[in-house]
């Protein structure tokens, strides 16, 4: 189904409706069904960071938490039938900073959760969590609501870097955070930013030594972009050049490798057994259901791969989801749109995939992908055998270049 004109997305559609639409017959045949995780959005912030392009909202004084999570439960209700009868395999709680939500408030959400899904033996439940919201006890509390692992927001432990890229903690606030998350849970993730204003390499081995000495299980590291619709993108401020940029990413590459975090993914860092089931099963092409203002969903059924996105402003949100019909977006994904759908994701992971996972996940056959895959590896961004396909180091240096590889012929 086409996503909604503008003039239609306020006349509701039920949701015995939209199933109709799933379950009619298609063009692809899918054998059995990805793992599913529940994907929850909290979109409320202290202040909103001037480089983030997330959908996130600065809190004000009072914001309105019981009703989001009444709408929550909503809008969980009213998507039942589309995943009727799968287990959980993970949830995370993302925004925004969820962290401003009390432990009390994660109890009463994941209860919710709980009481109509039904969630996988040892479930990963991830909650996002900012320094600048961090109370002495409150991590532990979020563990006995069952939070199983916490990410830290930390971006960097430089105060003069972290006032220049608008964050509301300084860098004692970062480290009694990553201090109270190691010892109240068994996994965390800190996330670090790097080639931030101002930033050198020996700024960034500042970082990385501070982060490093934590022993974190798991490490994620992105580079500071200017994204359209951001402060930063009206008033970019000087960022190190691209060489730099790049002699930076050397550099945590091979300091996370000589500390034991093994890079499996472009972005993303882990000691054995602490890799992050939820982002794993995004890059494995797996089943996401998305609640929350602005959740996005992908969906899969027997002849068909579904995306949805909720409506976008919090208030709007609400009032939608307690009236039963939250979904502001409603596409299926082409069969010209799953190759690069796919390999947008795939292709992160350093361990790739497997050939029968393209075919098991997409319900197309390997010809569709056949070219693209001779083309990647003539051009050294590929290697492959008889079972697996995965990025070269160049890969994943140029990986925006392999991926726009498998783009359907109008969008290249």
């Amino acid at each position: 189904m086409a996503e909604l004109p503008p003039g239609a997305q306020d006349a509701p559609r039920s949701t015995a409706e939209r199933l109709a639409d799933y379950q009619r017959p298609g063009t692809l045949k899918l054998y059995a069904l990805p793992p599913l995780a529940l994907y929850i959005h909290l979109p409320w912030c202290v202040r909103k960071c001037p480089y983030c392009d997330f959908n996130s909202h600065a809190a004000g004084a009072a914001p309105p938490f019981d009703r989001y999570l009444d709408a929550l439960r909503c809008d969980l209700e009213a998507a039942l039938p589309f995943v009727w009868g799968r287990r959980l395999y993970s949830i995370f709680i993302g925004g925004g900073t969820p962290s401003l939500f009390t432990p009390d408030a994660i109890d009463r959400l994941l209860a919710d959760v709980r009481a109509r899904l039904p969630l996988e033996p040892g479930c990963e439940v991830t909650l996002e969590a900012n320094p600048g919201t961090f109370e002495r006890e409150r991590f532990r509390g979020y563990r006995a609501a069952g939070v199983t692992r916490l990410s830290i927001g930390v971006q960097s432990f430089d105060d003069a870097r972290l006032e220049a890229i608008g964050r509301v903690h300084d860098a004692r606030q970062a480290r009694a955070a990553v201090e109270e998350a190691k010892a109240a849970f068994d996994t965390f993730n800190i996330d670090l930013m790097y080639a931030l204003p101002g930033q050198a390499l020996e700024g960034l081995d500042a970082d990385l030594r501070a982060a490093l000495a934590f022993e974190p299980p798991h490490l994620s590291v992105y580079h500071l972009t200017l994204e359209p619709n951001t402060l930063f993108a009206s008033q970019p401020p000087a960022l190190p050049d691209d060489d730099a940029a790049a002699d930076m990413l050397d550099r945590i590459v091979a300091r996370t490798a000589a500390r034991g975090l093994e890079r499996y993914e472009v972005s993303a860092f882990a000691r054995p057994g602490h890799r992050c089931a939820h982002n794993l099963n995004y890059w494995q092409f797996g089943d996401y259901l998305g609640i929350g203002a602005g959740a996005h969903s992908k969906l899969s059924f027997a002849h068909r791969v579904q995306r949805q996105v909720r409506y976008r402003d919090p208030a709007r949100y609400m009032a939608r989801a307690l009236a039963g019909d939250a979904i502001a977006q409603d596409r299926e994904v082409t069969r010209e749109d799953l190759p690069f759908e796919f390999m947008l994701n795939a292709l992160r992971l350093t361990d790739g995939f497997s050939l029968a996972s393209f075919g098991e996940r997409t319900g197309l056959p390997l010809s569709a992908v056949r070219s693209g895959l001779a083309e990647a590896e003539r051009r050294g961004l590929v290697e492959r055998d008889l079972q697996r396909v995965r990025p070269t180091p160049r890969g994943l240096d140029f990986l925006s270049d392999l991926q726009a590889i498998f783009l359907p012929p109008a969008g290249r």
